[in-house]
């Protein structure tokens, strides 16, 4: 069925498809027979196994990855399919477009997929507003960044902001400066910049922790781009700061391996690429920071994981969560419970 449905979806350019089939998802759950169909095929899971991470509980290990619900507009439908959790962002302080379009580009043949979007986003305030009304029973993440009209010297203004808004609507948080969207971002990953940002942030829950709010884990997420060394850095910042734990990884600026004609792969352009192409790339990330920190710091595995085997692999190597985006868009929500299951084997 869901194959029939993406035949239909790819038939609009992929921006377009993408608030479609959510706005689709969202009008049959206002319909209560086809609402109880949902929860019985994909919102209702017999074969749940809760999580524990950081302190929380999560009913099941799938997470959707940040960039599928930018502003947290659809919380409510994605619950309603099954996810244990959900990271909604990036956001940014103030409201920005983001890169022209077109900025999305599906490679079926590779069951990936390319884009620069840019951060486009709504800004903070309207997603505190939705997640005022957050469904309950299920984690959410808040993934911040910085707009594109502030300068790194003054990022780590743009990621308090977005902190301190956020700070009592969501479970956890995760930095982003590993997008290859925003130009000059991934600079912030360089070892100095990102200490200085992200004890910043830590000082301020600590503030908020002494006044009695509840503590929040802080994680951090790494582009799979980096070097050993870079790597090393990051590891040594973990520990040194006391950093929560890592998403590894975001979208890759490489393009390798790829089935999809050279030309067309020029013709699309700059962008982070995502899907089944990035997989070996990231799970090689993970495994080599679970190794080099002997299992010290907490992963949150995304990257290519478009089936069991894939979401077994991500778990072998160390990664204690999983997140999807690509691999949902290409196989539907059984990816969820086929991931649930190759956790228990």
């Amino acid at each position: 069925m869901y194959k029939l449905i993406l035949r239909f979806l790819f038939l609009f350019n992929p921006e377009r498809a993408h608030y479609l089939s959510l706005d689709i998802f969202r009008f049959t759950l206002k319909i209560p027979l086809l609402n109880r169909l949902i929860k019985v095929l994909v919102g209702i899971r017999k074969n749940e196994a809760p999580v524990e991470f950081l302190g929380l509980k999560f009913k099941n290990c799938v997470g959707l990855a940040a960039g599928f619900d930018k502003d947290a507009r659809y919380i409510h439908e994605f619950a309603a399919m099954g996810f244990g959790f959900i990271e909604v962002g990036t956001v940014t302080p103030l409201p920005q477009p983001g890169n022209e379009q077109p900025r999305l580009f599906r490679l079926i043949s590779d069951k990936g997929i390319i884009n620069r979007m840019g951060f486009n986003n709504l800004g903070v305030d309207p997603m505190v507003g939705r997640l005022k009304n957050r469904p309950e029973g299920i984690i959410i993440g808040g993934n911040i960044g910085k707009n594109k009209s502030t300068p790194n010297e003054d990022a780590v203004k743009d990621y308090e902001i977005c902190f301190t808004k956020l700070y009592d609507y969501v479970d956890y948080f995760v930095v982003n400066v590993s997008s290859p969207n925003t130009p000059g971002l991934r600079e912030l990953q360089e070892k100095e910049p990102l200490q200085k940002l992200l004890q910043h942030l830590l000082d301020i829950r600590k503030q908020y922790v002494e006044n009695g709010k509840i503590k929040k884990p802080v994680l951090l997420k790494i582009a799979p781009d980096l070097t050993h060394s870079q790597l090393d850095d990051i590891i040594e910042i973990v520990k040194t700061i006391q950093l929560d734990g890592l998403v590894a990884t975001n979208t890759t600026i490489g393009r390798k391996g790829l089935k999809t004609a050279a030309g067309e792969i020029e013709k699309i352009g700059a962008g982070g690429l995502s899907g089944e192409p990035v997989e070996e790339i990231s799970t090689e990330v993970i495994a080599y920071l679970h190794q080099q920190s002997k299992g010290s710091i907490p992963i949150i595995g995304v990257g290519g994981i478009h089936d069991g085997s894939s979401a077994q692999r991500k778990f072998k190597a160390g990664a204690q969560l999983l997140q999807v985006y690509s691999g949902f868009i290409y196989e539907g929500p059984a990816l969820i419970s086929e991931i649930i299951e190759a956790r228990k084997r």
